[in-house]
C-alpha cells in the first residue's frame, strides 16, 4: 500500500482525577493511501469518500471535513490541508456517470 499524503490533527481530551480536570492534546495523522484514508480509530475505503472540506477557524487552527456514505466526520488541524485535499482529488476514484467510481 502507497502512501501518498498525510495531514495531521489533533484531538482535546479531557481527564478528571480526584478533583482536578485536566486537558490533553493527542496529535495524530490522517494518511492517505491509493485506496483508503486511515485516521486513529477509522478506516474509510477511497470509494466511500465523496469530498473533503476545511473551515479556518482563529489563531491558526481549523476544521477539516471528511464527507463519506456514513456520514460526514470532522477533525481539529492546525495545518491547511490544501495539499491533502489535492492529492485525494487527484489520485481518488474518479465518479462516473452512474454513480460508481472507478480507479
Amino acid at each position: 500500500m502507497k502512501q501518498i499524503a498525510v495531514q495531521p490533527y489533533y484531538k482535546i481530551e479531557r481527564e478528571i482525577t480526584g478533583r482536578e480536570q485536566k486537558y490533553l492534546t493527542d496529535e495524530r495523522e490522517m494518511v492517505l493511501y491509493e485506496d483508503r484514508l486511515i485516521t486513529h480509530r477509522r478506516e474509510f475505503p477511497l470509494c466511500d469518500i465523496f469530498d473533503m472540506s476545511y473551515r479556518k477557524l482563529g489563531a491558526g487552527e481549523g476544521l477539516f471535513y471528511l464527507h463519506t456514505s456514513k456520514g460526514v466526520f470532522s477533525y481539529t488541524i492546525r495545518k491547511d490541508p490544501t495539499r491533502f485535499i489535492r492529492a485525494f482529488k487527484e489520485n481518488g476514484p474518479k465518479r462516473q456517470q452512474t454513480g460508481t467510481y472507478r480507479y
